[in-house]
């Protein structure tokens, strides 16, 4: 009985959740929802450029392992595949004995091939490198360039 009491004592905008409290609600939500996925964001481009600097880290191991059995690094036309199949352009390795590689995905980590030349600069016999974040040469923060001849 004392339930009706307070219900017919209760005016109708304190019966339950009005609609600006729900507003209320869902945008400190939002607020917080968005600060958090900010937040991440810069996480997922750190560690992006840390997968592409390991990759290419990998990849130089694999083409110090490709000069090792065949004398020489792959050509620019024949690239990091050379890593994971024989190549047909020449010059045709005698001594390959690959994959070089335990997958043939070669795409950093923005989904683009990565850069194989050859020559390297400053004298290294090849370079490897990924555009960063942009695709474009240069930049700086996730849309720096990774070198691998700088890491």
């Amino acid at each position: 009985m004392t339930n009706r009491i307070l219900n017919a004592e209760m005016r109708p905008f304190e019966a339950g959740w009005a609609l600006i409290e729900t507003v209320i609600a869902v945008t400190i939500f939002f607020i917080l929802t968005g600060a958090v996925s900010f937040a991440g964001v810069r996480y997922v481009n750190k560690a992006r450029q840390a997968t592409a600097a390991n990759e290419i880290a990998a990849f130089s191991l694999a083409l110090d392992s490709y000069y090792l059995d065949c004398g020489m690094y792959p050509s620019e036309e024949q690239g990091l595949d050379a890593l994971w199949a024989v190549p047909v352009t020449s010059p045709v390795p005698s001594g390959w004995s690959g994959p070089y590689l335990t997958r043939k995905d070669i795409e950093d980590s923005w989904g683009r091939d990565y850069i194989y030349r050859r020559p390297g600069p400053e004298g290294l016999p090849y370079a490897i490198l990924s555009h960063g974040a942009d695709g474009l040469e240069g930049g700086e923060g996730p849309d720096a360039d990774i070198h691998s001849w700088k890491n």
